[in-house]
């Protein structure tokens, strides 16, 4: 039986107060585990340079600690993309964090995706199986390599429009960059991917890389001495939905609702 979002929630009684810039979405949490829906533009973990990050807010959220090596405190599990939305899954003590990494480091866990392509995809579903490598010469990528780590990613399309396609994807492996690399070779790369598809933005002259309705929507035209702002602006990828073994022995199925700036996006080329 699986359990699902919300079904033993703690109380939020249980939670700090906190400030409004720090709060975050916590879809589900209990004595062992927190997940949340991860925003856009916020690294799980800081970076080099960074003062900002998905655990450090968590820690606040939660009034657990993210540093040192005593329990009760938060945990990495696995990460997703700075600028991917949605399910990020942490452990609060060392017995979780074991028996969950276990699960991610075979191929245990159930991912499920939501990306918006460019053009309209000729096949309605499909596997693609390509191993990857770091790349040869830019250090913060990753492409497709006979000499690279088995990958995996299963897909299917869930809507056409006029020049994009929306897809759920179901990665197989949790290999670094592993969706944006695939749709990438397939020919059919994110909509918007400065590091995969820097050759994507059609915005604007002096505007930010991001989807515009006028370039897409006939007749549109932006009010009259405003300046055109994006439909969306990061990248057009949503962890939608994480399925994993509880540390109770418990199957799980955790859901991120789809963000805002996603669903208007899709709304509005659904019309254009």
């Amino acid at each position: 039986m699986e359990e699902r979002l919300g079904d033993r929630q703690m109380s939020k009684s249980n939670t700090p107060r906190i400030k409004k810039e720090d709060r975050l979405d916590i879809l589900y949490q209990d004595a062992d585990i927190v997940v949340i829906n991860k925003p856009a533009h916020l690294a799980a973990i800081p970076g080099r340079g960074e003062t900002d990050s998905v655990i450090e807010r968590l820690s606040r959220n939660t009034g657990l600690p993210w540093k040192g090596k005593d329990d009760p405190r938060l945990r990495v599990v696995h990460r997703i993309d700075k600028d991917t939305t949605g399910v990020l899954l942490f452990a609060k003590h060392i017995g979780a964090q074991r028996h969950l990494s276990h699960q991610f480091q075979n191929n245990q866990i159930r991912k499920e995706y939501l990306a918006l392509l460019i053009g309209k995809t000729v096949d309605d579903d499909g596997v693609i199986d390509a191993p990857l490598a770091p790349h040869p010469t830019a250090r913060d990528r990753m492409s497709v390599s006979k000499q690279g780590r088995p990958a995996i990613t299963e897909w299917r399309v869930e809507k056409r429009m006029r020049r994009f396609t929306l897809v759920r994807v179901f990665p197989k492996t949790g290999k670094t960059h592993q969706i944006r690399v695939h749709f990438c070779h397939y020919g059919y790369p994110l909509a918007i991917d400065p590091l995969y598809n820097s050759a994507q933005s059609n915005a604007p002259a002096g505007s930010p890389i991001g989807i515009y309705l006028s370039q897409h929507k006939r007749h549109y035209r932006p009010t009259h001495g405003e300046e055109e702002r994006p439909l969306i602006a990061r990248l057009t990828l949503h962890a939608h939905k994480l399925g994993f073994v509880h540390p109770n022995g418990q199957e799980m199925v955790i859901e991120a609702p789809v963000p805002k700036d996603l669903r208007a996006t899709i709304n509005q080329l659904s019309k254009a």
